[in-house]
């Protein structure tokens, strides 16, 4: 008898176990937690994928901000301007300690009146190429520009300021511009005078919080300048060369302002606070684009006492950058990874369930994590090739893959290749919906629903109380 309760004794744990397995193969209940919970675990190669796109987008921006460091930073031209020196005067209350007596003293100090010209005219030939490191590239030009215009009389009456204080054998022009480093010509001639420009330092030579820092280029004091020189607009002829990066702006600081751009790219965007007007800009050459910019088109003067302002937020300009969307396409794609896997788990769950065919945890898994391999094959064949060309590799590769281990499973090869098309289908509705933007959610929740309507059907059969 000892013998005999000793035997049985020992097969507990063995006869717990077949009882679980058995639990598992025949309970619907256990099969849907199981795939629940294998679909939780291979979130975690989704993140670190996800991770991955992350690190490869910000190594492509840290190559092209190297590149375009050394060749030049983008362009932005704000000129020309006629600084003018004037004289203020303010009173001090000075007490004299020993006589207990106070008396005023008048202070003079020099502050600069800031006038835009009556016309501006810039005209630009900007010539952009390809620059390559590894696989990362992105736009640099070489770009000539041409300021034309005129100045007309300084009205200081507006602030006030009495004539005899202005400081007329002090004024200088001025241009500020956002690439000192790529600038390789500067010159002007005003009024039938050549000047030359010279750089001032502003105590800022880094960007921060990702605003330009602009750079201001001055010339030495203007020849022979006095309040009858005005009695014609006098004229001035700038001659830029730059060397430059992913955009070029201008603003129009002209009481009227006329704009042309001619250039030999023909992926250029056009961008800012005014647009070209001409319709036919886009030639088979490139592009000819033109603007024309009044005062009244633009919320800022023509003249500025004591400081000048920070005009970025009314440039103008053309956007040379090459297009990566790569990583965005790869990334929007990984965000439906949990879709794909969920869904691709509901029906092998369903095919299971109907057809009794046993499928092992283990099978589960793998096929979860071919699925996660569709993610770095389509992140890494993108980075050598456009994302149409990547996205079908990288599909065609694991629904193969899917659909020749599904035939080991399943053992015919109905399912298996409804397997197929199915992940075809779907993979092909995910491709519809990151190409779309403004359709993206519509299209989305109708074929969710879609999904949602098939699968109701097709489990309806199901005897939910086999648990």
């Amino acid at each position: 008898m000892e013998h005999t309760h000793q035997h049985q004794h020992n097969n507990q744990p063995q006869q717990n176990t077949n009882k679980f397995g058995h639990w598992l193969k025949t309970s619907i209940t256990a099969r849907l937690a199981m795939v629940g919970i294998l679909t939780l675990i291979l979130l975690i190669p989704l993140f670190f994928i996800q991770n991955l796109i992350d690190e490869r987008s910000r190594r492509q921006e840290d190559v092209v901000q190297e590149i375009n460091e050394k060749w030049g930073n983008e362009v932005l031209l704000y000129g020309s301007v006629l600084k003018i020196p004037y004289k203020t005067f303010s009173e001090k209350i000075i007490r004299n300690e020993d006589s207990k007596k106070t008396y005023t003293e008048t202070l003079e100090s020099i502050n600069y009146a800031y006038f835009f010209p009556s016309d501006l005219n810039i005209s630009s030939q900007v010539n952009p190429e390809e620059k390559e490191r590894g696989i990362f590239k992105t736009a640099v030009y070489d770009s000539q520009i041409n300021l034309k215009g005129s100045f007309s009389t300084p009205d200081f009456s507006i602030a006030e300021i009495n004539p005899k204080y202005i400081i007329w054998d002090k004024v200088k022009l001025i241009v500020s511009t956002s690439n000192l480093k790529g600038v390789t010509t500067a010159k002007l001639q005003l009024n039938k005078t050549d000047y030359d420009f010279a750089s001032t330092y502003n105590g800022k030579s880094n960007k921060r919080y990702n605003q330009l820092v602009m750079h201001t280029l001055e010339t030495k004091v203007l020849k022979g300048l006095s309040v009858n020189s005005f009695e014609k607009n006098i004229p001035f002829a700038l001659d830029f060369k730059i060397k430059g990066s992913e955009q070029i702006r201008f603003i129009p600081i002209g009481k009227q302002t006329t704009a042309t751009m001619t250039s030999n790219w023909k992926d250029a965007s056009f961008f800012g606070e005014f647009l070209p007007f001409n319709d036919d800009k886009f030639t088979d050459a490139g592009f000819d684009a033109k603007w024309n910019i009044l005062d009244l088109n633009r919320p800022f003067s023509q003249q500025h006492f004591g400081a000048l302002p920070k005009l970025d937020e009314f440039a103008f300009g053309v956007n040379f950058m090459i297009p990566v969307d790569e990583y965005t396409k790869s990334e929007r794609s990984v965000k439906y990874g949990f879709l794909v896997i969920g869904l691709t788990f509901l029906l092998f769950f369903l095919i299971q369930t109907l057809s009794k065919i046993n499928i092992h945890p283990f099978q589960y898994l793998m096929i979860g994590l071919a699925l996660t391999m569709f993610y770095t094959l389509l992140v890494s064949i993108s980075e050598h090739s456009n994302f149409l060309k990547a996205y079908l590799i990288a599909g065609v590769s694991v629904i193969s893959l899917i659909t020749i281990y599904s035939k080991s499973i399943l053992s015919t090869w109905k399912f298996p290749l409804f397997i197929g098309l199915s992940l075809t289908a779907l993979y092909t509705f995910i491709y519809v919906i990151i190409q779309l933007e403004n359709y993206a959610l519509i299209v989305g929740s109708i074929g969710l629903f879609i999904i949602l309507a098939i699968v109701m059907y097709v489990s309806r059969k199901i005897d939910w109380n086999n648990n």
